[in-house]
């Protein structure tokens, strides 16, 4: 007779199982709780401690690890000398595995110390899932509950699965594994502050949600992790994988901003279209839609503080796919519900974390890694180089341009006051085409530039930017400097009276 072994953490559904396994005539062995559970389910089981002639050890930290077990499940069914061998020992011939783990990754959500963390660590059963895994031409490894009634439906038809349910459950078992320790090496990572990239590296996908599409309808897509813990959908279509990047763009921006003043951010396709700074989320989204009236269509709009009905007026009157808020008062969703197509998210924005990596995968199996531009600059690193000094409305001009940006795509240039966005300039392989492009906004727009602050991601390369920038009307420009042109750009700057900061700080964004 062949041979289940059960050991499972979540018992959702195990009792039927066994059962089925059972009544197809094929012995259980399991252990501790699970053979209680078995067992008082009248389902005849075996206790592992039995089989192995071995008690469990350590208050249970060692149980399954033997090697009267893992030859049960690792043997060649094909092979004389492993029959011969298993025969001649008594081996049982295991040909179910049904396993999951410990929650370690619900355990580290917890307020627990390390030395309980450390106790959810699995090894048992991840030792078991890799056995049988391993030797899925003979052996149906089960770590999903979600596959007991596909595992049972073929039990009690064919009186056995079939190699390409094996082969499918083995990958389900590796991946999970494979997960599972890379969640244990990230809680290492941070628990001990190693900040080093590793030389090799597994970064845990989880959660999965599919998408419709990717970028376009020819690409499949999906969204994995704790983004549902943060954001809510209140309505709306389902979110696209365009969607997404627009959000997170959006709110990132957002959170470089004083958590005291209503901030507005219009996106569209990953960059900025405008982004404005009042004492009411109205007063912010105008100066920011004020920047482009053309661009916001089919972008996605974000503030930091409660949509209000007012804001809510405005935004029923154009087209955009998303609006994220912290909260949505009552008769401000309501008039915005009247757009059923219109999604509307609501984010926690006092507790979303920034990402651990930025990540974009090449050509073969190769990744790039890097941390995100988390750095917030401070004024008094600021270098004054221009003979000019900025006065310190100025500097509040310089630093409101750099926070936007620094989530344009480069190269980028945005003129600013000191409370919203005048023009933009972004993804150009020229800086002066993207200083180009922000006049030329401003002027389509009717939008003055006398007086304006122009920040840069890096640094000018020629003065023919500052040029431009100058003969617009900017006052006062902020870049990292860096240039083996430098002393022209300043000189420059100089002529034409203009204050210039440098931060020697890049903010690059491709």
């Amino acid at each position: 007779m062949s041979t289940a072994f059960i050991s499972v953490y979540d018992k959702t559904g195990i009792v039927e199982l066994a059962r089925a396994l059972s009544q197809a005539r094929i012995d259980i062995i399991s252990t501790g709780g699970t053979a209680r559970l078995l067992k008082n389910a009248h389902i005849p089981v075996q206790e592992v401690s039995d089989v192995i002639g071995f008690p469990e050890l350590l208050g249970g930290r060692v149980k399954t690890l033997h090697a009267k077990i893992h030859a049960g499940i690792l043997y060649k069914r094909d092979e004389a000398q492993h029959l011969k061998e298993i025969a001649e020992l008594g081996i049982p011939q295991i040909q179910y595995v049904i396993v999951n783990f410990y929650p370690f990754t619900t355990a580290i959500k917890k307020e627990l110390s390390t030395e309980e963390i450390l106790d959810f660590i699995d090894i048992g059963g991840c030792t078991l899932a890799r056995s049988a895994a391993k030797n899925y031409p003979h052996v149906t490894v089960v770590v999903d509950p979600t596959d007991y009634s596909e595992v049972m439906h073929q039990v009690q038809t064919m009186g056995s699965t079939s190699l390409v349910l094996r082969k499918k459950l083995a990958f389900k078992a590796f991946n999970l594994t494979s997960y599972y320790d890379s969640q244990i090496a990230r809680f290492f990572q941070e628990k001990f502050h190693i900040r080093q990239f590793p030389p090799e590296s597994s970064i845990p996908l989880y959660d999965y949600s599919p998408l419709r599409y990717g970028e376009n309808p020819h690409q499949h897509a999906a969204l994995y992790g704790d983004f549902w813990n943060y954001f809510q959908q209140l309505q709306g279509k389902d979110l696209s994988y365009n969607n997404i990047l627009d959000i997170d763009a959006a709110v990132r921006t957002l959170l470089e901003f004083p958590a005291e003043k209503a901030v507005a951010a219009i996106f569209k396709h990953t960059s900025p279209c405008g982004v404005g700074m009042g004492n009411t989320v109205t007063d912010a989204y105008l100066k920011a839609f004020e920047t482009d009236r053309e661009s916001p269509f089919g972008g996605v709009i974000a503030i930091n503080k409660p949509l209000d009905y007012s804001l809510a007026r405005l935004l029923s009157e154009i087209f955009v796919e998303v609006v994220i808020a912290p909260e949505y008062e009552d008769e401000g969703l309501k008039l915005l519900q009247k757009k059923k197509n219109l999604r509307l998210i609501q984010v926690c924005l006092e507790k979303l974390p920034f990402p651990r990596f930025v990540i974009r995968s090449l050509f073969g199996n190769s990744y790039l890694l890097q941390e995100p531009d988390t750095i917030l600059l401070e004024q008094d690193k600021i270098e004054v180089v221009s003979l000019r000094k900025p006065t310190q409305e100025e500097i509040e001009k310089c630093m409101f341009g750099l926070k936007v940006v620094k989530h344009a795509r480069s190269n980028a240039i945005v003129f600013s006051d000191s409370d919203r966005t005048l023009a933009i300039g972004s993804g150009q392989a020229s800086r002066v085409d993207a200083v180009r492009i922000a006049i030329e906004k401003a002027k389509r727009e009717g939008i003055s530039l006398k007086g304006s602050a122009i920040a840069s991601d890096a640094f000018f390369p020629f003065p023919d930017g500052l040029e431009l920038a100058a003969a617009a009307g900017a006052s006062v420009v902020i870049q990292p400097g860096g240039s083996v042109r430098d002393k022209e750009v300043i000189e420059t700057a100089n002529n034409h009276n203009m204050a210039m900061l440098f931060t020697h700080i890049r903010h690059f964004l491709h």
